[in-house]
């Protein structure tokens, strides 16, 4: 690290330089700066740089390698498992890269480094458009798609990363580089799964795919009917399309106008049915769903980008997630499914959830470092609440969720739905066939592994 006078110097000229806001310890606004979505993580960096153009991202990056301190980055969403902190270096706070540009006749998007999912949609809205996006809309653009991008279109339209058509990239040496089919090919390819390892993306661009028409079923059920809504809804999407996804969610009744104000606070199971196309065609496909008794239902047509918004996570609360690909989802895996979801912390924000996969995500490019794409189905454990005294209680249980569902894991993992569990699941996450070559490109493009405060692939 550099001596204090020189510290102190840089950081006076960073305040003069940036365009956007430069926070210390001791500057009102700090603490706000350095909160996450998770508040589990209380890190304390010396410095945040929130930037507001691409100019400011190489400004801060050359700040942080000239007095080598180490560099994490923030993008726009929720960093569950913290890493867009760190205690004592710089943060690179995209937050306010936000702008999305919507070209509809090249049925293509360009979306700034720190936009949310809400940001994406709400552009796109208008056009009849949308490309694959996260599960909620608070969730940051950049992270998703670099880490594969899984959401309720991809099915239909694919990983959000197999609607990737190029990125503009801030690298370790504070210089800029475009990659795509075209150019800097092999950056391309390791940006397909290997997260910000590479460097700050400061933009994206994404195909769009036409979406005129969206909707919905979301039935929720008393958890002795689970056993029965969970195979329902495993044979429903045997025999649907594409169009067809959601998942089986075991839950507790949060306090929302569709749920009987008696089941607030209960364990329920749930059923969504989303479909990418027309009320009528969702109907006729949900019917077996909403033939079993059931104590509340929403059902019809609702634009993608609203839908989008129903189920999003709410902030400030303890976060620990995991996740396991499956092989299939057999009646023996079901049990287990179910009972883990009997024991989800009740009332807490906490989800066990089951979804599918296949259609054009198994359908997509098999050369890119995505080694779950061919699980048909994955569940997804994640324990959200409030009070620190359930800590144990609670990672305890998305743990115990993972090791139950085990015996059906493929050892692929989406890196996006997991916090810091060591170096085996990063290679379960890009492919064990493929960590020699993405570790080959994390030497060229960042040798000193300044980008490490993510699920890290070190340089070789």
């Amino acid at each position: 690290m550099a001596s204090p006078s020189k510290a102190g110097a840089a950081l006076a000229a960073l305040r003069e330089d940036l365009v956007g806001d430069v926070f210390a310890p001791g500057d009102p606004g700090y603490d706000e700066a350095r909160t996450v979505f998770n508040s589990m993580i209380d890190r304390r960096p010396a410095v945040i740089a929130q930037c507001v153009n691409e100019d400011d991202v190489v400004r801060a990056v050359r700040f942080g390698r000239d007095l080598d301190m180490p560099i994490a980055v923030r993008g726009g969403g929720h960093s569950v498992a913290g890493m867009a902190l760190n205690d004592g270096g710089l943060v690179v706070d995209l937050r306010h890269l936000r702008t999305v540009t919507v070209d509809p006749a090249s049925e293509a998007v360009r979306v700034a480094g720190g936009a949310t999912m809400s940001d994406l949609d709400r552009a796109c809205q208008p056009h009849g458009l949308a490309t694959t996006g996260g599960r909620v809309s608070t969730t940051g653009v950049g992270g998703f798609v670099l880490g594969g991008g899984s959401g309720w279109l991809d099915r239909w339209c694919g990983l959000a990363v197999d609607n990737l058509l190029g990125a503009d990239l801030v690298t370790a040496d504070g210089e800029r580089v475009h990659a795509s089919a075209d150019e800097n090919t092999e950056l391309f390819w390791g940006l397909h799964g290997g997260g910000g390892n590479f460097g700050i993306a400061t933009a994206l661009t994404l195909k769009l795919h036409e979406l005129p028409d969206f909707s919905i079923a979301l039935v929720l059920y008393l958890p002795e009917f689970g056993p029965e809504v969970v195979r329902t809804y495993r044979e429903l999407i045997a025999v649907g399309p594409d169009e067809a996804s959601g998942g089986t969610i075991y839950l507790t009744g949060p306090p929302e106008e569709f749920v009987p104000p008696h089941l607030v606070g209960t364990l329920l199971c749930a059923a969504l049915l989303t479909y990418a196309g027309p009320e009528d065609e969702m109907l006729k496909l949900a019917e077996p769903l909403l033939a079993l008794p059931h104590e509340a239902a929403v059902v019809g047509a609702m634009p993608y980008a609203d839908v989008q918004c129903m189920l999003d996570d709410p902030p400030g609360m303890r976060n620990y997630w995991s996740a396991e690909y499956l092989t299939g989802a057999p009646d023996d895996f079901l049990g287990v499914f179910c009972d883990q979801g009997q024991s989800v912390p009740v009332p807490t924000a906490s989800m066990q959830v089951l979804f599918p996969l296949g259609g054009a995500i198994a359908a997509g490019p098999h050369e890119y470092p995505v080694p779950y794409r061919d699980s048909p189905w994955a569940v997804h454990p994640f324990a959200m609440w409030e009070d620190p005294a359930q800590d144990g209680q609670c990672v305890q249980w998305v743990r115990d969720a993972c090791a139950a569902a085990r015996p059906w894991s493929t050892g692929a993992v989406y890196l996006n739905f997991i916090g810091d569990e060591g170096a085996a699941r990063v290679t379960a996450g890009v492919g064990a066939e493929n960590a020699g070559r993405l570790a080959a490109l994390k030497h060229r493009y960042d040798p000193d592994n300044v980008f490490r405060f993510n699920h890290n692939i070190r340089p070789a």
